[in-house]
C-alpha cells in the first residue's frame, strides 16, 4: 500500500486496469476449462456413429457435449443432415464462427489493458520526473536527495507497475489467441468431414 501510495495518481488507473484484465483471464480460463473435449477423438467417435446408421446415437453424444464448440456445431449439422451439402456446408462455417465469437469475446478488452498499461507507466514517470524537477528549481542550491526521492519514486514505481501488469496479461492473451485458432482449425477441418461422412450415409440410405 506505501509503494502504491509512493506511486502517484497515476497508480489509481493501473490498478483498475491490472482489476479488469485479471477478471478477464479468470473468467476465460473458465469458458476454455469447460472446452476439454479431445476433438479428433469425439469427430471419430460421431463419425462412426453415422457410418453405422445411429443418428439418434451421435445427437445424443453431442447433447452431453453441448458445451464444447465442436459438439455444439456437429449438433446443428446433424439437426439439418437432410439439406443438401453446400448449404449445410455454410450453415456449419456459420456456426463455427458464431462459436469463434465466443471464445474471442472480451479479449479486445483485455489487449487494450495490456497495450494501456505500459503507456500509463511512462505517464507517471513523465509525471514523476516533472515532480522532482519541480522540488528541485523550488529547493535550489538547497535541494536534497529527500526533495527529489517523492518524483522518483512516482516515475520508478509506475513504470514498474505497468510493465508488471501487462507483461503476464500479454503471455495469457498470447495463449487465448493460439488456443482459439487450434478451436478454429478444428472446426473448420471436421466440420468438411461431417458433411462429407453425412453425403455418405445419406448415398448409403443410413439417415
Amino acid at each position: 500500500m506505501e509503494m502504491m501510495v509512493k506511486g502517484g495518481p497515476v497508480m489509481i488507473p493501473i490498478i483498475l486496469g491490472s482489476v479488469i484484465g485479471w477478471a478477464i483471464v479468470i473468467e476465460r480460463l473458465w469458458v476454455f476449462g469447460r472446452n476439454r473435449v479431445d476433438a479428433f477423438g469425439f469427430a471419430r467417435e460421431i463419425f462412426k456413429e453415422i457410418a453405422a446408421g445411429r443418428i439418434d446415437r451421435a445427437v445424443e453424444r453431442c447433447a452431453k457435449e453441448s458445451r464444447d464448440p465442436l459438439a455444439a456445431v456437429f449438433r446443428i449439422g446433424l439437426a439439418r443432415r437432410s439439406l443438401p451439402p453446400d448449404r449445410l456446408e455454410k450453415i456449419l462455417e456459420q456456426a463455427g464462427n458464431n462459436q469463434v465469437m465466443r471464445l474471442e469475446r472480451h479479449l479486445g478488452a483485455l489487449m487494450a489493458v495490456v497495450g494501456v498499461e505500459p503507456l500509463l507507466g511512462f505517464l507517471g514517470t513523465i509525471t514523476g520526473l516533472i515532480r522532482a524537477f519541480m522540488s528541485w528549481e523550488n529547493a535550489g542550491a538547497d535541494v536534497t536527495v529527500g526533495a527529489l526521492a517523492a518524483g522518483m519514486y512516482e516515475a520508478m514505481l509506475t513504470t514498474a507497475a505497468g510493465l508488471i501488469v501487462a507483461i503476464p496479461l500479454y503471455l495469457f492473451y498470447t495463449y487465448f489467441v493460439d488456443r482459439i485458432a487450434y478451436i478454429s482449425n478444428a472446426l473448420t477441418n471436421h466440420c468438411i468431414q461431417l458433411v462429407e461422412a453425412l453425403a455418405e450415409a445419406r448415398q448409403g440410405g443410413r439417415t
